[in-house]
């Protein structure tokens, strides 16, 4: 059977046909019409590298789905060069009321708006009341409807994002699975979060599956809570491990970085830097969103322990 051919008797590339059935590649997902606005509630201090790290997740957000209305809105904003989350729900609200005007003075039969305005995704790893408390209070000061999410973890892909961290700092296999060492790896991990012993437990989750991909013992521990990462420390070298190292169970912007440095030298050991905008965090924010709004693709998966 002859093929098609093209200049110069050259075969042509022909387009391979559709595939049917649970082969063929699902149809890209895309933010509805009129879907709310996903704001990402980010704490701390506002700053140039807070900004930049906030803008790198949502970014990564808006790759996974095409067309999403994705802010920023900080819990300790000027309203000028990081606005507020209060500001930024109640600038959301009238530009989606603006839109309806406009399009009704412009004879286009359109629906009233219903629903909330905005998904607030507060960008957060772990469970922290007093966090947690200030982005409600500004959801409820916005008065605009607006539902607001869960925490980011615990997940899997949080213990990937961990063990990556601690791999670029040294202290731990990139893999498993490849015969070499690293001569600095620990044996032993110290989780450490704030927010109290409700974050201890919540961090806890993922340390259980960080101990699994680095087959070494983690204990969680606050770094809001004194004496919490000596005691965890003294713990793991009672049971048996020398080299430890801290990591950060912390996106940044919710504390202050010296903290982990003083944390680490409590501990006498090394740390790795916070997940910072580990593509995971970008990922996770998505899902709470679109979870929340009953569109939701299949749930990010972590990769398989090697």
């Amino acid at each position: 059977m002859s093929s098609p051919t093209g200049p110069a008797g050259l075969p042509v590339r022909m387009p391979r046909p559709r595939q049917p059935g649970r082969h063929r590649r699902p149809e890209p997902l895309a933010a509805p019409e009129g879907a709310p606005a996903l704001v990402l509630a980010v704490p701390g201090t506002p700053s140039v590298a807070t900004r930049s790290l906030a803008e790198e997740v949502v970014s990564i957000a808006r790759s996974e789905l095409p067309g999403l209305d994705a802010r920023i809105g900080y819990l300790d904003g000027d309203d000028a060069e990081f606005p507020t989350l209060q500001s930024v729900l109640v600038h959301a609200a009238e530009e989606r009321t603006a839109r309806y005007e406009q399009a009704k003075a412009a004879g286009v039969e359109v629906k009233e708006p219903e629903g909330p305005v905005a998904v607030v995704v507060p960008l957060l790893a772990g469970p922290d009341s007093a966090l947690l408390r200030v982005v409600r209070q500004a959801v409820m000061d916005s008065r605009v409807a607006a539902d607001l999410t869960d925490v980011l973890g615990p997940h899997p892909l949080l213990a990937e994002a961990l063990h990556v961290r601690l791999s670029e700092a040294g202290l731990a296999r990139a893999d498993r699975a490849r015969l070499f060492t690293v001569a600095t790896a620990a044996d032993g991990i110290i989780l450490a979060s704030v927010g109290g012993d409700e974050a201890v437990q919540a961090a806890g989750i993922t340390g259980m599956l960080l101990a699994a991909r680095l087959a070494v013992p983690v204990m969680a521990a606050a770094l809001d809570q004194e004496g919490s990462i000596a005691s965890v420390a003294e713990q793991l070298r009672g049971s048996g491990s020398q080299n430890l190292a801290l990591a950060p169970y912390l996106i940044g912007p919710e504390i202050d970085p010296g903290l982990i440095e003083e944390a680490a030298k409590e501990a006498g050991c090394a740390a790795a830097e916070a997940l910072g905008p580990y593509p995971a965090i970008g990922k996770l924010a998505l899902a709470k969103y679109t979870t929340a709004l009953g569109i939701a693709p299949p749930q990010p998966q972590g990769a398989p322990t090697r």
